[in-house]
């Protein structure tokens, strides 16, 4: 059910309140405002499957990325009208972390993506994975963190120097700071570190903080995985699960 009304369908306007535009893990989410607000049916792949299909994808880009580029222009025509994803992502908004090629050539209306600098699980982030799981009905959530991550190595740095950072960056790097203060290497390592126990924190986080998640999760309906990405390999380590 939504949070506006009792019925399976959202008004315009109440998708727009629901969707929180001016957001941007919601905007970068996909949310359509010509597109049905609910999926009609039930999840064509359980949670194990939809991270199995995740696995496969990531091996086949790994093994030849050139062949991951999809042709779209048929697809575009088929979910037009509506969307039905198998996986929900959320990583960050890095431009060498492109969830569509790293998975190996997810086309149109299969990933549900929310992308904000060092995968942060904010308002806007978690109601866009409760729309994602409990409307259109996805069976598995990775919250991926990746190798040299920008935003991570600013929260590092304002731990292990003292650096301040200006303007909404600082605050943007906020909910790490308390992922990298439990971090006692403060070597070499450091931030690579970090960038896991980022994605751990941001998988509790949805468990603990989104009754609807935890539910679905509960139910053996939703499996949330975190995740590593190597941008020197290409490889995606998925982690155990939370």
């Amino acid at each position: 059910m939504c949070f506006e009304c009792n019925s399976s369908s959202l008004s315009r306007r109440s998708l727009l309140k629901f969707a929180g535009i001016g957001g941007v893990a919601a905007m970068t989410a996909g949310f359509g405002m010509t597109m049905p607000a609910f999926a009609s049916n039930a999840p064509a792949l359980l949670p194990d499957e939809a991270l199995a299909k995740l696995q496969e994808g990531n091996k086949k880009f790994v093994a030849d990325a050139e062949a991951c580029a999809p042709n779209i222009s048929k697809r575009r025509q088929d979910v037009a009208k509506s969307q039905a994803p198998w996986a929900i992502v959320l990583t960050c908004s890095d431009s060498r972390v492109v969830p569509e090629l790293v998975f190996g050539g997810v086309t149109l209306g299969e990933l549900f993506v929310a992308r904000n600098a060092g995968n942060v699980v904010d308002t806007d982030v978690l109601g866009t994975i409760e729309y994602g799981t409990e409307h259109l009905h996805a069976p598995l959530i990775v919250v991926m963190g990746h190798k040299r991550c920008g935003a991570v190595s600013a929260a590092c740095e304002v731990v292990s120097k003292g650096t301040k950072l200006a303007g909404s960056i600082g605050k943007m790097t906020q909910p790490i700071l308390p992922v990298a203060l439990a971090e006692t290497d403060r070597g070499d390592s450091f931030v690579d570190k970090t960038v896991h126990a980022n994605a751990f924190n941001g998988a509790e986080r949805i468990l603990t903080e989104s009754a609807i998640v935890s539910r679905l999760v509960e139910e053996g309906k939703v499996k949330i995985v975190p995740a590593y990405y190597d941008l020197d390999t290409g490889v995606v380590d998925f982690l155990h699960k939370v």
